[in-house]
């Protein structure tokens, strides 16, 4: 924490209103974009987030008071977050159009603080993400197929099969490194994609199809879920789901943030020889990264099967990869919560600016570099960490 920051520290009581009122605007700003139709609407939008950026470019000191405002409150920050996603779906109602787009942006920032162990923390670069996704899903969807096994056991399944997958392609490729390494899981990635094209029992490319909904106490998540007589769409189940994989990915991410596996990832980034040279297990440390990578990436393409009940190749290409990858560029690398808001607004996106028809994907480009130039960083960059609270 910056000395202007400190020597401004928020009282209690106007800490507490900094933190429900970022909460709640930033849960307004989602609202709006999600629900917005026209493309005047999504760029309207767009400009409104893109200035709020500025400012915070040109007056630091604001991210630093809002930050020790969170500081200050976490409590009350946890109280507003669980409130504003729990209470989210009865504010959409029954669209489900903007649940799905909810629940696929929960799983690719799942898929984004994943790869941010590596890419993030260790600068290590992984287009292997989406094959990792990938195994996660067929291996489940084959194990419920093929075995009547249930969602909850093909979740552990998926998760043991991608994390082995994980130290298979870590341990060769600590025999390169940057350009090379990044090589490597290009080719990892693109055998699994063919791979999974080209076997009968994968079903080829046509896929998979008529993967069961999962039930909890007696509950299939293909009915409307009912709170309250209120009742939501059968996507609300898998939206708290999704909720639930990105709360277990965030307390990974901080707890592996603030350990000393972070801290060794974080020597790796700074510089690998002196990181040897201090004694650091620089392979153990690297193929680590891979694992956890490929073990919380699973979780997700598990969800992911189990909610579209159909899963194909074509669902898990090298353009996933690249696009996870460019989730946490954009959003900030080694910054939990920016890279969340990549995710989200790289997922959303694409999807919103639809109306500009065949400019679609153009006018996307430019709003990515138009962002990543006026936060070369990131939304938001990497934070000096606090070595003291390392264990």
């Amino acid at each position: 924490m910056s000395t202007r920051a400190s020597s401004e520290m928020p009282g209690l009581g106007q800490a507490a209103a900094v933190v429900v009122g970022i909460q709640l605007l930033g849960a307004a700003f989602l609202y709006l974009i999600l629900k917005a139709e026209g493309g005047l609407e999504v760029v309207g939008l767009l400009a409104l987030l893109a200035a709020g950026f500025y400012l915070l470019e040109k007056r630091p000191q604001i991210t630093d008071f809002v930050m020790a405002s969170f500081s200050r409150t976490p409590v009350v920050a946890l109280v507003t977050a669980v409130v504003v996603v729990v209470l989210f779906p009865f504010a959409v109602g029954n669209n489900t159009y903007v649940l799905h787009l909810l629940i696929v942006a929960q799983l690719y920032a799942v898929l984004a603080l994943a790869l941010n162990f590596q890419l993030g923390s260790a600068n290590i670069p992984n287009f292997a993400t989406g094959a990792s996704y990938g195994i996660g899903a067929y291996v489940s969807a084959l194990l419920a197929i093929n075995f009547g096994l249930s969602f909850w056991l093909t979740l552990p399944a998926a998760a043991i099969a991608a994390t082995l997958f994980g130290f298979l392609i870590g341990i060769p490729s600590m025999r390169t490194r940057d350009t090379y390494l990044a090589l490597v899981t290009i080719a990892f990635g693109v055998v699994v994609q063919q791979l999974l094209n080209n076997f009968d029992w994968t079903g080829g490319p046509n896929g998979l199809v008529g993967i069961p909904a999962p039930s909890l106490f007696g509950h299939s998540f293909a009915s409307p879920l009912v709170v309250f007589g209120w009742k939501l769409p059968s996507q609300a189940n898998f939206y708290y789901l999704s909720a639930l994989l990105v709360v277990v990915a965030i307390v990974t991410a901080h707890r592996l943030h603030s350990s000393r596996i972070g801290l060794a990832w974080n020597a790796l980034r700074a510089d690998e020889i002196a990181a040897r040279a201090q004694g650091i297990n620089v392979a153990w440390f690297k193929v680590l990264a891979f694992a956890v990578d490929a073990f919380l990436a699973a979780f997700a393409g598990t969800i992911y099967a189990f909610y579209v009940s159909y899963i194909s190749p074509d669902n898990f290409t090298f353009l996933v990869s690249v696009t996870i990858m460019t989730m946490v560029i954009v959003g900030g690398m080694d910054n939990i919560f920016g890279v969340i808001v990549g995710a989200f607004l790289l997922t959303i996106l694409p999807e919103k600016l639809r109306a500009f028809s065949d400019y679609r994907l153009l006018f996307f480009g430019i709003v990515i570099i138009g962002f990543l130039m006026i936060r070369p960083q990131g939304l938001f960059p990497q934070r000096i960490r606090s070595y003291g609270e390392s264990r």
